[in-house]
């Protein structure tokens, strides 16, 4: 014990986070109690809309810093393009007009001038960035166009939720113009496997990679891939897309080019995007009933430092937690709690609730016997750390850290991925246990639509390199097309 203020004083850890319902009770409200009682967000007046706060934007930097790295380590560059689209450009391709037209918010005056032609609030910027493109293209020379944005997109949902669904959202989005059909695959693909890279290593996230049925394509492209991730209520999230759109739009847009051999044709192109329900993605994987669980290479903090302070002791230890926060700085995010108006035993709990994988714990005992108390967020796991040690362990044990809760997301997917035939098994699957179902399809869309009416599971990708494991499909029992991952999703 450490007295009144010590480490023995847990008993009001209970208390302080009563406010998150816990997960088994009701899993929606959960996940709206972590987000709000560590400050990520907070409601706008108009619904859908949401402020980021500081501690909900710093995560997202900590994902688009990461994100960005690998962007132009691909040979990708960042631009701008504007919010405001015209009419006219979105309605010059009829399938994407139809995909997003029940999602536009329209801008109609400006001042008090009624606009002579309707503005759209980009949705996404294909029509937009096409027009540019058909401008900047003119010969082989300037191809391949490899650029992305970083903004905010506009759709106007009728259901929301914090980061997973949102009416204004913030996003990368890439689109990309090649000289060939071989090309944009490749680019399409690797960028795929930038997500997934990106997703798996930094976020801790394992996903499923694969392509969209027709169904499920993005209006307008080719062909459409994803990656996957599952939630720890066993729904399904899409984490990433990337779009191969053929010659579609460069078509519509008349992104033309003078090749090698003096022929005049349309460009290859991609768009690809992510966006801030990798956030809420975060929260529901790794997050518990005592709140948010940070993998360690996103955290933004990484260890926090909380002083056990008495009289008679006050000075030394602030002076010892001082001097090890300057050691540790220049190689790890670290923090010092030294607010005196809290108890070590509320801070705790705090930052046990914020997620920061590590703690350091030092009270007026630990400086006598030359150790510090370390203690894991994501198991609760304490163990006595010399200070000669500290500066080597930290890194290590960080590092583990972010192995272990990998593997934690890896074998809560294994243990809720369910293979078979037996579709009625399949529908009480989706109706009690959810999770992954992964069976034989026939390829047939109005299945597919079938599929989706009985039991709200839709099909999330058909995974790579990966043939049907039964003759036929399992839900309708013609010949089987494709091996299929389902999920109720977000």
């Amino acid at each position: 014990m450490e007295g009144k203020n010590g480490r023995g004083n847990r008993g009001q850890n209970k208390e302080f986070v009563k406010e998150i319902t816990p997960k088994a009770v009701d899993y929606s409200q959960w996940y709206i109690d972590v987000i709000l009682k560590t400050k990520m967000m907070d409601y706008s007046p108009v619904k859908g809309f949401m402020a980021i706060r500081p501690a909900g934007y710093a995560i997202w930097e900590k994902i688009q810093e990461q994100m960005d790295r690998r962007f132009k380590d691909t040979g990708h560059q960042n631009a701008y393009f504007p919010l405001l689209i015209p009419q006219s450009l979105l309605q010059k391709e009829a399938e994407h007009v139809e995909g997003f037209a029940p999602e536009v918010a329209w801008v109609t005056k400006g001042g008090n001038e009624v606009l002579t032609e309707p503005l759209l609030v980009r949705p996404t910027s294909e029509s937009i960035i096409c027009d540019f493109y058909s401008r900047w293209v003119q010969s082989w020379r300037d191809l391949p166009i490899l650029i992305n944005q970083w903004c905010n997109v506009v759709r106007w949902e009728k259901s929301t939720k914090p980061f997973l669904r949102t009416s204004e959202f913030l996003w990368q989005e890439g689109h990309t113009c090649h000289r060939t059909e071989e090309e944009a695959e490749a680019e399409t693909l690797q960028m795929l496997n930038v997500y997934k890279d990106c997703i798996e290593k930094e976020m801790a996230i394992p996903v499923v990679a694969g392509r969209k049925t027709e169904r499920e394509k993005f209006a307008g492209a080719l062909r459409t891939y994803s990656v996957e991730a599952l939630m720890s209520d066993g729904r399904a999230l899409q984490a990433g897309t990337s779009h191969n759109l053929g010659q579609h739009f460069a078509k519509v847009f008349d992104i033309t080019f003078l090749d090698q051999d003096d022929q005049l044709k349309h460009v290859w192109q991609t768009s690809w995007g992510a966006s801030t329900r990798l956030i809420g993605a975060l929260i529901m994987v790794h997050g518990d009933d005592r709140g948010l669980v940070l993998p360690p290479r996103l955290a933004p903090i990484q260890v926090v430092i909380v002083p056990i302070l008495t009289k008679k002791d006050r000075e030394r230890v602030l002076a010892s937690v001082g001097e090890l926060e300057g050691q540790l700085k220049n190689d790890i995010r670290v923090q010092l709690d030294d607010r005196e108006e809290y108890s070590p035993g509320w801070k705790f709990n705090d930052w046990e609730m914020r997620g920061v994988p590590l703690r350091i714990e030092i009270g007026p005992k630990d400086l006598d016997k030359g150790h510090v108390v370390l203690v894991r967020r994501d198991t609760g796991e304490k163990e006595f750390v010399s200070r000669e040690e500290l500066a080597d362990k930290l890194p290590l044990l960080l590092e583990q850290i972010q192995n272990d809760m990998y593997k934690k997301a890896v074998d809560f997917r294994e243990a809720n991925t369910r293979r078979g035939s037996d579709y009625e098994e399949f529908k009480k699957i989706m109706d009690k246990e959810r999770g992954y179902f992964v069976a034989s399809w026939c390829g047939n869309s109005a299945c597919e639509e079938k599929i989706k009416n009985d039991t709200r599971a839709t099909i999330r990708c058909l995974p790579f390199d990966m043939e049907p494991e039964d003759k036929n499909c399992f839900a309708c029992g013609e010949k089987a097309a494709a091996l299929a991952y389902f999920a109720r999703a977000y």
